[in-house]
């Protein structure tokens, strides 16, 4: 990993880069010349001592290789860097005045594997624990995040410079626990720009007290005179519950009642077996319970019932019904209303021009064919 920064002097042709480099890598220097009237290049290291002059080098430090040599160009490597390499070394043209442009290598030391201390192994629910994470041996110095699954912390940090520019960072954080929070990875994260992905995780141990719940094994039903009756105690915890007992809240148990275990039998039941029971389990944090209320039916109970009535079906039936006769009545009436009825009476026409009663209804027995309709309406 190296990192080049552009150095040089206003007005002249020489010029070079700021390099940055991890520990343990390769530097590369290079002087470049814009403009060269065969003037001469070298590089002096920090110490001012000739590296290469031209393409040659007196120093005997064979970890200083030559990559290219022109005349517009000295370029030298400088392998397996350490931190005694750092400082400011020089292009040199021998020029009338001469030149000189300025290389800072910079040397970037990576922090040691960081490491996660903890207060205590296990603690309890509800109660603080705290973490320290510490990176050693960094230049320049570390940063410390916290991540616990995936919510951020924060931590304090403190910063201790150790030698020859090192540095050692350390970070600690507070925080309450809960039972969810059991087997939750707590991550110490290093930032450093020599390094990438650098954490150490631990796994949070966390103590909790027992999780009781009641299940029915038998009946499935209604308990009823007669019956039979089995009750499980489910009880989790951590660490898991030592002890698991059953009880009949306010009254004694059942002579006759059966534990084996987390199990409670009872066998023939009677109302007298009414009551609450309870299952407690504890463990070295504390205890817990549920509750079964039991309730004894007489032996023929929900046998036989009818079947329940869907009063909201009836009452729409019901107001169909209504509806229609309603509807029916109205045609009917309409109906009789436009249809007229008649009937017809055969009176003896002219009697009224008889001279007397007696022709008048002689002439009414003898019948006329020819008869008026006489109407009569009615609905």
């Amino acid at each position: 990993l190296v990192f080049f920064s552009f150095s040089c002097l206003d007005g002249q042709n020489l010029a070079t880069d700021n390099v940055t480099v991890v520990e343990g890598e390769t530097a590369t220097i290079s002087c470049r010349v814009r403009d060269n009237d065969d003037s001469v290049i070298q590089l002096l290291n920090p110490n001012r001592q000739t590296i290469y002059f031209k393409d040659y080098r007196p120093l005997k430090d064979a970890r200083f290789q030559l990559v290219n040599f022109s005349d517009n160009e000295l370029r030298v490597s400088l392998s397996n860097v350490s931190l005694s390499d750092e400082g400011r070394y020089v292009c040199q043209l021998y020029t009338d005045p001469p030149q000189e442009a300025y290389a800072d290598i910079t040397v970037l030391v990576p922090p040691g594997s960081p490491i996660i201390e903890s207060r205590e192994d296990l603690v309890s629910e509800g109660n603080e624990t705290e973490l320290t994470c510490t990176a050693m041996g960094s230049k320049p110095a570390a940063s410390i995040r916290w991540m616990k699954g995936e919510e951020e912390l924060t931590g304090e940090a403190t910063v201790e410079e150790t030698y020859d520019r090192m540095f050692t960072v350390s970070s600690r954080v507070r925080f309450s626990v809960t039972k969810d929070d059991d087997g939750v990875p707590v991550d110490c994260i290093i930032d450093h720009p020599a390094v990438k992905d650098l954490l150490a995780q631990r796994h949070l141990e966390v103590l909790y007290k027992p999780e009781v719940k009641i299940v029915v094994t038998y009946p499935e039903g209604l308990t009823r005179e007669g019956d039979n009756l089995d009750l499980t105690c489910i009880a989790e915890g951590k660490p898991h519950p030592h002890q698991i007992n059953w009880l009949r809240v306010d009254e004694d148990v059942p002579p006759h009642a059966v534990v084996t275990g987390s199990d409670l039998y009872i066998e023939n039941l009677n109302k007298s077996y009414n009551g609450t029971y309870r299952c407690v389990a504890s463990n070295a944090v504390g205890e817990a319970f549920d509750d079964y209320i039991l309730y004894v039916y007489d032996s023929r109970a929900g046998e036989g019932a009818p079947q329940k009535i869907d009063h909201a079906v009836i009452g729409g039936v019901v107001a169909v019904v209504m509806f229609a006769i309603l509807c029916a009545l109205i045609v009917l009436g309409r109906y009789f209303a436009r249809h007229k009825g008649t009937y017809f009476t055969h009176e003896a026409k002219g009697a009224d021009d008889a001279a007397d009663a007696d022709t008048a209804i002689i002439n009414a027995e003898g019948g006329h064919t020819n008869t008026d309709e006489k109407k009569e309406y009615y609905i």
